[in-house]
């Protein structure tokens, strides 16, 4: 009894200048100093600060009075006393403007809990750029080094591993349950700001439906709750009867009480892909882009009778096997046997509708889809093979250090939506409009392929003239066309001829004398303490073409 009322009086303290990575109206639950930027929808976002409302636990007086939901929250905090483990994470994020540099390295805090097979599952986005991560557990005052073992930023989903034993003496480890239902009340358990020790918020089920993922960019199903959770409950459970109902995630910002959690389809389609494949899969996509038919002269037009529904396909990616199966304009009219209505939804559960979408991303990749579609006015039925799919212009680049490559002082790195963010909160007006629209509409034509721009003019007496080319897509080195970042540096680095010239979006040209421009670099290089004239990958791959020409 004395540890609840402790954790009570914790969580009554008021935190100030909580700090939230937020897009529009969502924000990440992660604790104060993370400022990763995000992206949903295809729509870039970077950080802003928001206030959070802090969550009144219950109290030990409740409780003795017999209330029967606080009753519950007292037992979901009982079930997690030796489950829900307090994270601490260092991470240290590129810097897309100098991508031979890092920003500072920052430190947040997050929550996980314990699942059979020794393992600590939390949000992808608490460990997001980490060099460093410990957890502790509840009652202890040890923190043990943990290594993250799977990362699925797309379900913003970790999986982490602690080598020491004595951390999983008298661990309990908590099982995956099911999806609740509309007004069933579940437990977040984490450590939210405002308080060291353990917190219980109670909720109750409000929706199921897909939602955006803030972190991840990408939109699957969450369960949203009437609770007030904050920054630090990332990666804690959400507790019905004795099971986790799932992982507490985001809030609406600027709304009251309202916060989402991950459900239990979502992460144990994380959990399956990890251990069957050994590392993070994705989510699988049919690489459509659909228009609802609710319009009836619409339907009258693509010859839709009266009692078939369905949604139209406007735009399909190259890299898909439905490019090769499916044609502009068919109408979707099924998907494995379950009719898709015009708005794109199909039943779930009691008289509960949910986009077709969230039954592609269940499966698994490379798994096969019977679609039932509508062409020119007949039906067919037609098998495709569906598998996770990468955009041309990546949405986020966590986990790795970005690409660039430097010759006479020109420097070119692949275009992502992260680069985007480095242009402040205000991005969509303060980057180039090209840029914008690159991200936002292309679609890659093969694999591998890659938008190269030059984001900037280091200079010096060999480039003097050129800065004003900045921020411009590189399209041919030497008249041929390149594919990818990797393309563009083997051209430059093999070039037989004695000038070397680029060919640039909006007619645009730059032409260097070669061996000048080779000298040129080295003497950059020195003059902004750059270690290198490209990143370690494009490094590898070049000193490999050079030991085996073949």
């Amino acid at each position: 009894m004395s540890m609840l009322g402790s954790s009570v009086r914790a969580a009554r303290k008021l935190c100030s200048s909580l700090i939230t990575a937020r897009y529009r109206n969502s924000s990440l639950l992660l604790g104060e100093g993370d400022s990763c930027p995000f992206v949903l929808n295809n729509v870039l976002s970077s950080p802003r600060g928001a206030a959070a409302k802090v969550a009144t636990p219950y109290s030990f007086t409740s409780i003795a009075s017999g209330d029967n939901r606080l009753t519950d929250a007292y037992s979901a905090i009982e079930l997690a006393l030796d489950s829900v483990v307090k994270i601490f994470t260092v991470s240290s994020s590129p810097n897309y403007f100098l991508p031979w540099q890092n920003k500072p390295q920052r430190e947040t805090t997050g929550s996980g809990f314990v699942i059979p097979g020794k393992k600590i599952l939390t949000n992808a986005h608490v460990v997001a750029d980490h060099t460093f991560v410990l957890v502790r557990r509840h009652g202890s005052p040890t923190k043990y080094r943990a290594e993250v073992q799977a990362v699925g930023h797309e379900c913003d989903l970790a999986i982490l591993v602690v080598e020491s034993e004595e951390f999983w003496e008298g661990m309990t480890f908590l099982e995956l349950g099911d999806i609740p239902f509309l007004q069933e009340a579940v437990a977040v358990v984490g450590y939210p700001q405002g308080g060291d020790n353990i917190s219980v918020t109670k909720g109750i089920v409000s929706r199921v439906e897909p939602t955006q993922y803030v972190h991840g960019a990408t939109q699957l199903m969450a369960i949203q709750i009437d609770a007030a959770i904050n920054p630090g409950n990332s990666g804690g459970p959400a507790i019905m009867a004795n099971k986790v109902a799932g992982i507490a995630f985001q809030n609406l910002s600027g709304a009251e009480n309202i916060g989402y959690i991950i459900p239990v389809p979502v992460i144990k389609h994380f959990i399956a892909g990890v251990e069957e494949n050994g590392k993070y899969v994705g989510f699988c996509t049919l690489g459509l882009s659909c228009q609802p038919t609710e319009n009836i002269q619409l339907r009258m037009h693509f010859r839709m009778l009266p009692e078939l529904t369905g949604v139209l396909i406007s735009k399909i990616n190259p890299l898909s096997n439905a490019h090769k199966l499916l044609k502009k304009d068919d109408i979707i009219l099924g998907f494995d046997g379950i009719p898709v209505a015009n708005d794109g939804t199909v039943p779930f559960r009691n008289r509960e509708r949910i986009t077709f979408d969230h039954l592609v991303s269940m499966k698994k990749p490379n798994e096969k889809a019977l679609l039932r579609i509508l062409r020119d006015g007949e039906e067919k039925e037609i098998s495709i093979t569906v598998k996770p799919l990468q955009p041309l212009v990546p949405v986020h680049q966590f986990d790795r250090l970005p690409s660039y490559y430097i010759f006479a002082g020109l420097v070119f790195v692949p275009l992502t939506q992260p680069y985007l963010h480095e242009y402040g909160e205000d991005w969509y007006n303060t980057s180039p409009r090209r840029m914008c629209e690159l991200a936002l509409r292309e679609l890659p034509k093969k694999p591998g392929e890659q938008l190269v721009i030059l984001s900037q003019v280091l200079m010096d007496d060999i480039n003097a003239g050129y800065e004003r080319l900045a921020e411009l897509q590189v399209k041919e080195v030497n008249g041929v066309e390149i594919e990818n970042l990797k393309h563009l540096c083997q051209l430059v680095e093999n070039c037989g001829e004695e000038r070397l010239r680029f060919d640039l979006d909006d007619d645009r040209v730059i032409v260097l004398n070669y061996n000048s421009a080779k000298v040129a670099t080295s003497r950059i290089l020195k003059r902004h303490r750059i270690p290198s004239a490209m990143s370690s990958d494009l490094f590898d791959e070049q000193q490999k073409l050079e030991s085996d020409p073949a």
